[in-house]
């Protein structure tokens, strides 16, 4: 059964912040897909993710031009964009399938570009102006009951 957790964060600390709280239950071999429109703050909330796996945040960027990054802490975190990818045929090409079995977190935003693999928790970003933000995690019930 899934069950979704929302929450609106004011500021960029506090995306960051949210993203911490998930980033302290992902376990080795979850999937985050993040989805949001271009600038909806998902590469601020990885840095949450990987501040809450024992990473340093400031090492996170926008992963656009490298398409996947790689960081260690806790377990390690793979951080996969595919804003730069068309979709559908072209991801096996890019070898992620690695990333994705792997033995850390694979983290991807414009997961809608993604076929063929489940996500452990989906991220929605939306912003209803340039500051505020709402974040809306699904999964497992018993995984949401670990953020709230």
């Amino acid at each position: 059964m899934n069950k979704k957790f929302t929450v609106e964060t004011p500021n960029e600390r506090e995306t960051i912040n949210t993203g911490e709280r998930l980033g302290r239950i992902l376990r080795k071999g979850d999937i985050v897909c993040l989805y949001g429109n271009l600038g909806a703050g998902k590469t601020t909330f990885v840095k949450g993710i990987a501040r809450g796996l024992g990473i340093e945040e400031r090492e996170i960027t926008s992963a656009s031009f490298v398409i996947i990054a790689e960081h260690y802490g806790r377990i390690p975190l793979f951080h996969i964009d595919l804003y730069r990818v068309s979709g559908g045929d072209d991801v096996p090409d890019l070898g992620i399938e690695e990333y994705l079995d792997g033995e850390g977190v694979a983290v991807v935003e414009w997961a809608e570009r993604l076929t063929g693999w489940d996500c452990s928790f989906r991220v929605d970003i939306k912003f209803p102006d340039d500051v505020r933000r709402e974040i809306t995690i699904s999964g497992s019930k018993e995984r949401i009951e670990d953020l709230e």
